[in-house]
């Protein structure tokens, strides 16, 4: 396996390089910097080794796919697609987009049909790079419609309209303030928004994840997260070229088969990742082997330090033994999977951020002295503060003014003048608290926020938390109905078998399961946020890229929970 060679000493490079942030103001100022400053190293490839690209024959390729794009008329402004899973040739097609004033168009490679249609005709894309494998999401009007189709993984012409092969696509230097990509996202809300991010947004967050994480030559990413979505995108794929260190791939799904061992391979010292990811090793493998061993039990009893460091030397060891960065973003983490990270000092950190803030607003870095719960500190060169504060427990939403500020939703003004006022504050609709050291505390969504029967604010997100702690609790959302508070519960599937579903057992251990939820949160949550009823759900929830479950899906959701047979039959 190709390895950039070790500095002796990385902050060497850090004095030398300091200048770089004045200097990188576009992608196309970056994508000089790097293949001129890293030439001979690897910027990226494959964990088997192959599509492995040095610096210099990464920017052969993306001078070679930039004068193709050219000769059938696509150029400074036109739109591309790129619709894959991560791979090299992904961020080929990227930097031969975007480092030439073209608009990257990245969509997620889990995208129905549907809305891969949607976002090549909103965004009026003209070219899309996509995989064989997610060919079928391309639909015949919209396969019609481009004028090159091409084959990520080749890089070969699937399609070309001949009649636009007039060598005209004329490409040029962009600015700071041109637009570089639109990304498309619904968040957990509904409708999809194109954000629009220029190439200051995008360099301004690479700037600021060096200020939060410096990396250097000799640091090896490791990527799984989509690198369609702003934070693995901005903060792993092309922070990692930004550094002049090496970003590798997984060829197929990121699941725990094929990532540990990739992870024992590169042995990686930077990984993005979701608290999902991270929880799910805690509640499914590490409290399960303490609570079944006597002898760790009895350690966590009388000798806790003991067992937290033993758990944290073998965690760092699944994820390579070198790991000095797992950056955790996308969602709220688990305080209870927080607070057993830190005392494994496990290398940690936390970020909060928005596609439209490109996404970098809060951190909570390795290094920093943590609060359990924070999401940490305002990020290098963004402002932040709290709007429309409620003086009796400080509560307002997280607005925010930077660089790293979208350029607003693509033919959508209406909704830009929503969240951005005329003094350049991007309100987040996150609501939060900040301490006295300027640590700033989620607590839920605006519009995920529930009116108590006094006025008062129900964050379910909080509930949320009690709930997924519970033993055989996979995942949950609360929801108002009728008045009443109502938890949704995926419990694991080796709690309930739903192919015994109209057994006479299968419902009374449902009804013992709901109402052992029901009993535990009810006990641990305030009066207000008591909840009146349980159901169970059969499959999970739909979720976005980063694992948050998309509310809007569930907002008259009853759960799936089947009929009994004998009340089927009374009410025939």
């Amino acid at each position: 396996m190709a390895k950039n060679k070790k500095l002796k000493n990385p902050y060497k490079a850090w004095r030398k390089y300091r200048s770089r942030e004045n200097e990188c103001t576009t992608l196309r100022k970056v994508y000089d910097y790097a293949t001129a400053h890293y030439a001979k190293l690897v910027a990226y490839q494959y964990v088997s080794g192959n599509q492995a690209y040095t610096y210099a024959a990464f920017r052969t390729k993306c001078d070679q796919l930039s004068q193709r794009l050219t000769r059938f008329g696509i150029g400074a402004g036109d739109r591309v697609a790129i619709l894959s899973q991560n791979m090299p040739h992904w961020v080929i097609a990227f930097m031969a987009t975007a480092a030439y004033g073209r608009v990257v168009v990245p969509i997620l490679p889990d995208s129905s049909e549907n809305e891969v249609t949607n976002i090549l005709t909103h965004s009026e894309s003209k070219v899309i790079f996509i995989s064989k494998r997610l060919m079928g999401k391309l639909s015949q009007a919209c396969y019609d419609q481009m004028t090159l189709v091409v084959d990520i993984e080749t890089f070969e012409f699937i399609k070309k309209d001949k009649e636009e092969f007039r060598c005209d696509g004329w490409v040029k230097d962009p600015q700071p303030d041109d637009l570089a990509t639109i990304i498309y996202t619904s968040g957990t809300t509904g409708k999809a928004k194109g954000v629009m991010l220029s190439h200051r947004n995008i360099c301004q967050n690479l700037n600021a994840s060096f200020k939060a994480q410096p990396a250097f030559t000799s640091d090896r990413f490791l990527s799984f997260l989509p690198a369609a979505h702003a934070y693995e995108m901005n903060v792993s794929t092309l922070y990692s070229y930004y550094v002049g260190a090496t970003c590798y791939y997984l060829e197929k799904a990121p699941t725990p088969s094929i990532l540990i061992p990739a992870m024992k391979k590169v042995k990686p010292t930077i990984v993005c990742s979701v608290p999902l990811v991270i929880e799910k090793v805690y509640r499914n493998s590490i409290v399960p082997t303490v609570t079944k061993s006597r002898t760790l039990s009895w350690l966590k009893e009388k000798m806790p330090w003991l067992l937290y460091s033993l758990i944290g030397g073998k965690l760092r060891k699944t994820f390579g033994g070198k790991l000095k960065f797992f950056g955790v973003g996308g969602a709220k983490m688990d305080p209870v999977v927080e607070e057993f990270l830190r005392k494994c000092r496990f290398p940690y950190a936390v970020g909060y951020g928005l596609t439209e803030t490109a996404p970098l607003v809060c951190n909570a870095m390795v290094k920093q002295k943590k609060k359990v719960g924070s999401i940490g500190v305002a990020s290098y060169k963004v402002e932040i503060r709290l709007d429309n504060v409620n003086p009796a427990n400080g509560e307002g939403e997280i607005v925010c003014r930077g660089d790293n500020v979208m350029l607003g939703y693509y033919r959508d003004p209406e909704r830009t003048l929503q969240v951005l006022d005329d003094e350049g504050w991007f309100h987040t609709n996150d609501v939060a608290t900040v301490d006295e050291d300027g640590y700033y505390f989620i607590k839920g969504r605006l519009n995920n926020t529930i009116l108590g029967p006094s006025g008062e604010n129900i964050y379910p997100e909080e509930i949320e938390m009690v709930i997924n702690d519970i033993d055989g609790v996979n995942e949950s959302l609360v929801m108002e109905r009728e008045g009443k508070l109502v938890a949704l519960v995926k419990f694991d599937d080796n709690v309930l078998d739903w192919n015994q579903a109209t057994e006479d057992k299968f419902f009374e251990e449902l009804e013992e399961r709901k109402k052992a939820v029901l009993d535990w949160v009810n006990k641990r949550v305030g009066k207000n946020a008591k909840i009146g009823e349980v159901d169970a759900m059969k499959e999970p929830f739909e979720k976005t890229a980063t694992s948050k479950i998309r509310r809007f899906k569930y907002k008259d959701s009853h759960g799936d929970e089947p009929v009994k047979p004998d009340e089927g039959e009374k009410k025939d």
